[in-house]
C-alpha cells in the first residue's frame, strides 16, 4: 500500500477522538492540529502515536491546510473527529492511490443524526473530496464550509464514511450558534448583505427544499425536525449578517 498521512483538526473532542483514531490507526502517520483541548483530547492522540500539535485557530481551511503542510507521505486523506473509515473504505483507498490515476478523490458519507442514518433531506450521498495528492491539493481558505481545490483530475470512491453529525437536538443547536457566525461573517468580509427578504424567505425555502424536494418527508419525524433545524439555520446566519452590517454602517 502507498503511504498515506490522515490529518485531523481537533478542539475537545475527547468523546469523539478515540473511535475515529481507530479507524485509522492502519495509516502511515496521524498528524493532529489540537487547537486548546481542555480536555483528554490530545492524551488519546498521542495513545495512538499521532503527532499532535498545538496551534492558535486559524479556521478551518487554514487549520487543515497547516496539518496538510505538515504530512510526510504524498497521499493525504482528511478526517474529523466525528468520522470513521470503515474496513471497505480502507480496502477501497489502497486500491485507487496504488492503481489509480487521480490527483483526488471525493468520499460519500453516511450522516446520523443521533443513531439514525439519514438517507434523504440532501445528507446522503453527501460527496466530499477528502483524499488527495499533497502535490495537488489544497483546503480554500475559508473560515467555514472549506473545500479542497486540486490541480488535476477527480474522481468518486464508492465505500462511504461514516459521519456522527449530531448527537441530538441540543448538539445541533449548540453547533448552529458557533457556524451561523462565522457563515455571517464570511458573508460580511465578502461583501454580501441581508435584507427582510432573505429573512423571510429563505428559512421556509430551505425547509421546503429539504422536506419536499430532497424527500425529507421519508424520514418521518426525523425528516421534519431536520428540515427545521436547518431552516433555523437559515434564519440565524441571515439575521447575523443583517445586524453585522447595520453595526458596521453604525459605527
Amino acid at each position: 500500500m502507498e503511504k498515506v498521512s490522515v490529518t485531523i483538526i481537533a478542539l475537545n473532542e475527547e468523546k469523539n477522538i478515540r473511535d475515529c483514531l481507530e479507524s485509522v490507526k492502519w495509516a502511515d502517520e496521524i498528524i493532529v492540529s489540537d487547537s486548546g483541548s481542555t480536555d483528554s483530547t490530545v492524551e488519546i492522540c498521542r495513545e495512538y502515536g499521532a503527532r499532535v500539535s498545538s496551534d492558535e485557530w486559524l479556521g478551518f481551511g487554514r487549520q487543515k491546510n497547516l496539518c496538510g503542510d505538515r504530512a510526510q507521505n504524498l497521499w493525504v486523506f482528511n478526517i474529523d473527529a466525528d468520522e470513521r473509515v470503515t474496513a471497505e473504505l480502507k480496502a477501497e483507498i489502497a486500491e485507487v492511490i496504488k492503481t489509480g490515476d487521480k490527483a483526488a478523490y471525493y468520499v460519500p458519507r453516511k450522516n446520523y443524526f443521533g443513531e439514525r442514518w439519514i438517507r434523504r433531506c440532501g445528507w446522503y450521498p453527501d460527496y466530499t473530496l477528502r483524499l488527495y495528492r499533497k502535490d495537488s491539493g489544497r483546503f480554500t481558505d475559508r473560515a467555514v464550509h472549506e473545500t479542497v481545490a486540486v490541480n488535476g483530475p477527480k474522481g468518486y470512491l464508492e465505500n462511504p464514511l461514516i459521519h456522527r453529525t449530531y448527537r441530538d437536538v441540543s448538539d445541533y443547536l449548540t453547533r448552529m450558534e458557533r457556524y451561523s457566525t462565522l457563515a455571517a461573517e464570511e458573508m460580511l468580509s465578502s461583501g454580501r448583505s441581508a435584507g427582510f427578504t432573505d429573512i423571510l424567505l429563505r428559512p421556509p425555502l430551505t425547509f421546503l427544499k429539504m422536506y419536499i424536494l430532497k424527500l425529507g418527508f421519508l424520514e418521518g419525524s426525523a425528516g421534519v425536525m431536520l428540515s427545521t433545524l436547518y431552516a433555523s439555520y437559515t434564519l440565524a446566519k441571515y439575521a447575523k449578517l443583517w445586524e453585522m452590517k447595520r453595526g458596521r454602517a453604525a459605527s
